[in-house]
């Protein structure tokens, strides 16, 4: 082989040894990405959330919980109360529990609350959600206070 020959073909390393594409491929498609059951949770309580008629995640127990934990400092809101995730390497399936509002179609909030799960996870994750289970644990009554408000204290 000629010193010409080696300069002309870049795949070409010395003594003529052809060393391939650089990397194998795509760089998109090098190495793996995991997402964590929190992080779907998370896209799935915000898109269950954004439903008009879902009044609040969880059952009474953990809302009551909840409630609390947010009156401690740095405890925040949990976006991820009434929702349980299953994350494999390339689906997912939801258990979600909402109370609704007096008044809505429930089997109407339910397939909103489907869709919107759906479509925001798969959008932000590229999981196919094969399914999204919802439990309705409570409704919302005009005239019930928020469990806001009951977590307050009587003696200030």
């Amino acid at each position: 082989m000629t010193e010409s020959s080696q300069r002309t073909n870049p795949d070409s390393g010395p003594g003529g040894k052809s060393l391939g594409k650089r990397g194998g491929g795509d760089p998109g498609t090098r190495g793996r990405t995991t997402i964590a059951d929190g992080v779907v949770e998370k896209i799935a309580g915000m898109a269950a959330r954004d439903v008009s008629g879902v009044h609040a995640m969880g059952s009474g127990l953990s809302r009551t919980f909840g409630a609390v934990r947010d009156k401690v400092p740095g405890g925040g809101k949990s976006v991820t109360r009434g929702v349980k995730a299953e994350v494999g390497e390339s689906q997912a399936a939801l258990d979600l529990e909402i109370v609704v509002e007096y008044g809505v179609a429930i089997s109407e909030v339910a397939r909103d609350v489907r869709e919107n799960v759906v479509s925001a996870v798969e959008r932000m994750t590229g999981l196919e959600v094969v399914e999204v289970n919802i439990a309705v644990s409570d409704v919302k009554l005009p005239d019930e206070d928020d469990d806001d408000d009951q977590s307050e204290q009587r003696v200030q």
